[in-house]
């Protein structure tokens, strides 16, 4: 039997999904005590918050498409900009390693991946990808940091990539942004085929929220708009993202957090002789060898979930490791020499 979405790991930390480790801000949750009957039994008002929103990201309101989750808008920007244009032959572009929504919603709207095959290191494949561009490239996928390796995609190369395919939509995926690298968000005016993905799940801990937003000239979001389904963010989840924007202290404290975790996660791999991969992201891509599933099966009777990244080719021995609160790394960190220590005896 099939059941959808991703099963319960049970009881012990969730460093498997990148979410925020500490929660959301307090006001989230003051917001959403405060909601009334009537907030529930009507349809939800998005105004106040497309404003809020605006004014977070400084771009004009009619720059902005709120979507549930990040993973919704990566769909609808494929159907606006494939499905709805019925172009036969389209092909979009997906650096490895990659977000599955990408290829996925590549698939749903019947066009063709062409996947870019990673370089040692992981460093982003700028030629490769300018290289695949083709009259019938509809849609470009960039990550930065990347999902799973925490690599950027630097300023300059988003902007080659972009003006090199002024046919097709190149969708920035910032899902991660908050926590290391320059947003492309001050170059838009110049791109008017850019669209800039951001999420509310991880820096804000707002994932059960599944409020994304994609940002970019209204030529390029007008298309979206046309397919994306009304009232698609519920009024709790409106009421939730208001309150985290309105908590100016909880991101920069929590994003301080991440970093030193980073740190604290590779010093471990260092003398643990784990290779790893640094990363601007809240997660660090480890490889622990072939046999991955029984050390994830390990950490997970420690009561620390992992997530197993060797099923991807493109990150073979791998898992990867949500860096959060300091707490939860140091655990984390225990439980890790704890069982490559039991693997070595």
């Amino acid at each position: 039997m099939v059941i959808q979405g991703y099963p319960d790991p049970g009881a012990g930390l969730r460093l498997h999904l990148n979410e925020n480790t500490g929660g959301c801000s307090p006001r989230v949750l003051e917001a959403i005590r405060r909601l009334q009957t009537t907030d529930v039994s009507t349809y939800p008002s998005y105004p106040a918050l497309v404003v809020a929103c605006a004014r977070h990201f400084d771009v004009d309101p009619d720059q902005v498409l709120l979507t549930n989750g990040l993973d919704e808008g990566i769909l609808m920007a494929a159907v606006g900009h494939i499905a709805r244009t019925r172009a036969h032959d389209a092909e979009t572009i997906v650096p490895l390693p990659a977000f599955d929504p990408y290829p996925n919603a590549t698939a749903a709207v019947g066009a063709t991946a062409v996947r870019i095959q990673p370089q040692p290191g992981y460093v982003f494949q700028t030629e490769a990808v300018l290289q695949a561009i083709t009259p019938r490239t509809r849609m470009i996928f960039l990550n930065t940091p990347n999902n799973p390796t925490g690599q950027l995609i630097s300023t300059g190369d988003l902007t080659r990539i972009a003006q090199a395919a002024p046919q097709a939509v190149v969708l920035i995926d910032e899902a991660y942004i908050e926590f290391g690298g320059d947003t492309f968000l001050p170059e838009l005016a110049r791109h008017p085929n850019v669209l800039v993905g951001r999420t509310f799940s991880k820096a804000y801990g707002l994932a059960g929220m599944r409020v994304g937003v994609l940002i970019g000239q209204p030529l390029a979001l007008e298309p979206v708009r046309a397919v994306t389904l009304p009232f698609n963010i519920n009024a709790v989840a409106i009421a939730a993202t208001m309150a985290a924007l309105e908590d100016r202290e909880f991101l920069p404290q929590y994003a301080h957090q991440v970093a030193e975790s980073r740190l604290r996660l590779y010093a471990a791999c260092d003398r643990l002789g784990l290779a790893y991969w640094k990363s601007a992201a809240n997660f660090v891509l480890v490889r622990v060898g072939d046999a991955v599933q029984l050390f994830v099966e390990a950490l997970a009777a420690r009561q620390v979930h992992v997530r197993d990244r060797s099923k991807d080719p493109t990150t073979p021995g791998c898992i990867r490791i949500t860096a959060g609160v300091l707490e939860h790394t140091n655990a984390a960190i225990e439980a890790l020499e704890s069982v490559v220590a039991g693997r070595r005896s």
